[in-house]
Parts: C-alpha cells; structure tokens; sequence
C-alpha cells in the first residue's frame, strides 16, 4: 500500500550499528545489524511468491477455512518446522459470513425509487436476512449532529424506541455503542430491517463497512449508510413513504487455523508474540494483505534460526487465521490464555500490510500523543524502540497511526498486553503533504488493490518491503534481547478501556 521513495542510501555506510535501547529506567544494547542483512527482499518475495502460487491453485484465494489457506497453512508449518522451531497448529471455529446476492432498498411509495448498493448502503456483516416492506420511523436522531464525534446515542437505549412502531424500519445514526446494540434494541422493539446511517461530522459523513460482531439471534436486515443517504432518508418520512428492504444471506459455523512457532530457548515469563495474519479476504489472494506482513515474519523467524539466535526472552511467531472475518483467529488465541499465560506475554508486535504500493510508513502511536488513542502501559516503549530506529538508522520519516482495531493486535490490547507495530497503508488516500515527502502519487489509495483480486503479487512496493522488514526484524530481535521490564502494567482479563476505545474490529466498523 505503499508509494515510491529515495531515501538516503545509508545502510552500506553504517558499520555495525549498536541502537541503545532504553525501557523504563533501564536500557540494553542489542545489535540488529547481522538478522537486518539476513532478512532480504528477496527472502520474503520468495514467501510470497509461493502464496501466490498456493491461491493459483486454489481459486485465486486464500480466505479462512478454503483450500488456498490450509495450504498456506502447510506451507508455514513446514518452514518453521525445518527450522527447528516448536510448532502448533490451532484449530478455532468461528462464524462465516457471506451474502448470496447485493442486498436492495428501493422506495416503493408515493413513488418507486431504486437506490445504489455500495454507493448509497451496504450490509452489516452478521445482518439478519428477509425481505420486508414497511415505513420508516427515526430513531432519536440528532440533526444537524453535534460539534463533538462519537455522541449520538440514537438507539442505544431500549427507551429510545418507546414510541418505535412494532412492523417498521429502524432509522438509526452511528454513535456510541455497538451498531450490535442498536440492531438488538430495534429486534427488541419489533423492527423488520434497520439503517445505521454515519453520525455527521468530519471523517463520519461516508458509506462504511459495518458487522454486528457475530451472529445475533433475530436480528432483521440491518444496514449501513452515510450520513447523507441517511438524513435525504429522514426528510422523506411521512405516513404515505414506505421502504422495500432485502438481504440474502447466510451465517454458518466453520474452522480455520492459526499456526504458532515458538523459540526453544528464552524466558517463558517475557514472551514476544510476533504476529502476522495468513488469510486473505474472499475476493483475492491477499499478496500484500497480508502475505507481506506474513511473509515478513517468516523469514525474520527462518533467519533467526539460521543465525543460531539464542534469545534471551522467547519468541513466539503468530500466523493468525479469519483476520478477514473481524479478527477471529487472534481473538480466539487471547481469549484461551490463562491469566497467567497473559502476564507471561510481554509484548505483542504486529505487522499487517508493509509493503503497500502507494506506501507512508505508519507506525502505532503507542503513547496516544498523535491520535488520542492509546495502548496499554508500555505500548510507549514499543513505539519508541521504532521511532529510534527510524530515526537513526533508517532515516526514514515515519508518521503515527491509532490504535483503532483494524488489525490483530486487538484482542492484545483489550487485555492490557503493551503491543505496536508497523502498517503502510489500506484504503485511504495519500495526501499532497504525504506525497511531497514519501513520493507516490496524492490523490490515489495507498493499496489500490486493497481488499480486490488484483492484490497479487505485483501489488507490492519493493522499498516499503524492504524499509519495513529491516525494521520488524529490529524490533523483534530487540524485544527478544532486552533484559528490561516494558512495564505492561495493565495485563488482565477484563479491561474494558481499551476494547471501548476501538472503534472497529478487523477492517469493519462495530460501532
């Protein structure tokens, strides 16, 4: 998703480069440089290129539970395995979602009108399916919105449909709980579809992805809107103006995979999970999403191995199945960890899409001080280990990017484990000021292909690869060397701050 860069040519220059690493109040010296060496591009392509080669024999994909991933998954466990690795395949079940057909909304009195799919609604992934005809009633609106983000709570409350018509259709704006809650309080309430429309202000005007997170019992059709569709809705209500809602589609229970690969050696008490996840959406074979991020931390792993990297804290490498689905794999890993099992985790490094054509390098803002969203205690020190990085050795600018729950350090975060990583870009669009510094084209995607069939092989900028690789490499070496504390103070089931501060999961909004 990345862009094209010349950056200065420093590395040939920098002769066995020692980065001080401070954690705390404590700092340790670790030498990347021989792992950085070893870890090419031409290492990872090779990864890649035989996941592509495992989608052009399946279909051209290497969605959850398909052939194209059981076999990527056989081709990780072989990997790891030769490698000398301890390796564990980790069944989940988990729930499927796909719509048989594009869902339709038309206005079929006073008069018919047929609106766009994908340009004016979308489905809820997890919506309920059926077909019903019926009025439209609002649900607690507040237009215009109000100046501050994220404070609509139109149908969070079962009171707000006190006065709802039982056989309607549910008007509701997106604010500050789950669109799952709102889809239950409508059932609740005896709604026979429901339109979420976005909430209004800046960055909350267009069409969005939403899921309800899973299956819900009852749940009519719901679906997704922007904020003018939504509101061009509202004005139309009166007692003559009736809405046709359908969605054909299906839930079932199926299985997937992640594959886990730990290091024999190093402390079992200050683990570093490095994950990755494996599977591709179900339109394409998922070569840079996320086949760069796994291919990645393949061959940091492989390389690792063949240096005879004794590390003094163990490194567990995560290859994480149904990210695609709304974090499944990574989610099901976190949530069958004991207590303690969490407190012996003590970072979690995650590397989703590094190498994107129109690429920025983003790094996760650890501390919040960019984005205002913050991760665990100790997430600081992991952002800093990449900013020092960057900064000395790459030189590289970088630019922050939150922790919003679009990738698989989320189930991490929800339980207090410190995580950061690296990301060069998915659907938004680069801007002039990002393409006067990193090069690339303004105006354009920073993965053009993004979440498409033509996400392939050739979807890949060769210098974000190598940029990023470099500095996964580093990062994962540091943290599998320190003998200081990153302080993860917040570990623990149960912490509802950080689940609340996200507003998706996976590339879907939940709220």
């Amino acid at each position: 998703m990345k862009k094209h860069l010349l950056f200065p040519a420093v590395m040939g220059t920098l002769l066995a480069i020692v980065i001080s690493v401070t954690f705390v109040s404590a700092a340790v010296e670790v030498d990347t440089e021989a792992l950085r060496d070893a870890v090419t591009v031409d290492g990872v392509r090779a990864h890649q290129q035989a996941l592509q080669s495992i989608a052009n024999a399946n279909g051209g994909i290497r969605e959850a539970s398909s052939p194209g991933y059981d076999a990527s998954v056989d081709y990780v466990v072989e990997q790891v395995t030769n490698a000398g690795y301890e390796v564990t395949v980790q069944d989940f079940e988990y729930p499927y979602f796909e719509e048989r057909e594009p869902a339709t909304l038309k206005q079929t009195a006073p008069s018919e009108v047929e609106y766009e799919y994908l340009a004016d609604f979308y489905t809820m992934d997890y919506s309920g399916s059926g077909e019903a005809t019926a009025p439209l009633q609002a649900v607690d609106l507040i237009l215009p919105p109000a100046a501050a983000a994220n404070t609509s709570t139109s149908g969070c409350e079962p009171e707000d449909f006190d006065d709802f018509i039982a056989g309607n259709i549910a008007l509701i704006q997106r604010g500050t709980c789950t669109f799952a809650l709102k889809a239950e309080n409508a059932r609740d309430a005896g709604a026979v579809g429901v339109i979420i429309f976005n909430e209004g202000q800046p960055g909350r005007e267009d069409l969005f992805g939403g899921t309800l997170g899973g299956p819900i019992d009852g749940v009519p059709p719901v679906l997704s809107a922007s904020f003018a569709f939504g509101t061009t809705l509202n004005d139309l209500i009166s007692d003559d103006f009736r809405l046709t809602i359908k969605v054909d589609a299906f839930s079932e229970i199926r299985t997937s995979k992640n594959v886990l690969a730990e290091t024999p050696d190093g402390r079992d008490d200050r683990v570093v999970v490095v994950g990755a996840h494996l599977d591709s959406v179900p339109n394409g074979p998922g070569i840079q999403d996320n086949g760069s991020g796994s291919a990645a931390i393949l061959e940091i792993a492989l390389q690792m191995a063949a240096l005879d990297i004794e590390p003094r804290n163990k490194v567990r490498f995560a290859w994480w199945g149904a990210e695609e689905a709304g974090l499944l794999g990574s989610q099901y890993y976190v949530d069958h960890l004991s207590s303690r099992q969490i407190k012996d985790i003590a970072v979690n490094l995650n590397f989703d899409m590094i190498g994107s054509p129109n690429y920025v390098p983003f790094v996760y803002d650890g501390d919040g001080s960019a984005t205002d969203t913050s991760g665990p205690n100790g997430s600081k020190n992991i952002e800093s280990i990449f900013l020092e990085y960057f900064d000395e050795v790459a030189q590289v600018p970088v630019k922050p990017t939150a922790f919003d729950g679009r990738s698989d350090y989320g189930p991490f975060i929800e339980v207090g484990i410190p995580a950061g990583g690296l990301f060069t870009g998915a659907e938004e669009i680069k801007t002039e000021e990002e393409a006067s510094v990193y090069g690339g084209t303004a105006g354009e995607a920073y993965d053009p292909c993004y979440h498409q069939a033509c996400d392939n092989f050739d979807n890949i900028n060769l210098e974000a690869l190598d940029i990023m690789s470099d500095a996964a490499a580093h990062s994962v070496l540091t943290f599998a060397q320190t003998t200081s504390s990153v302080n993860g103070t917040d570990k623990g089931k149960g912490n509802p701050k950080f689940a609340e501060a996200m507003d998706y999961k996976g590339s879907h909004l939940k709220k």
